[in-house]
């Protein structure tokens, strides 16, 4: 590659950086964190299944057997 390439190609990139510098961003955090914060009561993953609801417990065994 030669030092012209790589000039051009260094050039494309800063002007690229320099469009996405200037993208206005939204404040999604602060949202997301409220959200997150109000519906943790229920997140399966916070609070857990309960043993009569979870599909996914070990099938019992025959008591018979």
């Amino acid at each position: 590659m030669s030092s012209g390439a790589s000039a051009s190609a260094l050039q494309r990139l800063v002007e690229q950086l320099k469009l996405e510098a200037g993208v206005e961003r939204i404040k999604a955090a602060a949202e997301l964190q409220q959200y997150c914060m109000q519906n943790a009561c229920k997140d399966a993953l916070l609070v857990g299944v309960p043993a009569g609801s979870n599909p996914f417990r070990e099938p019992r065994s025959c008591a018979l057997l």
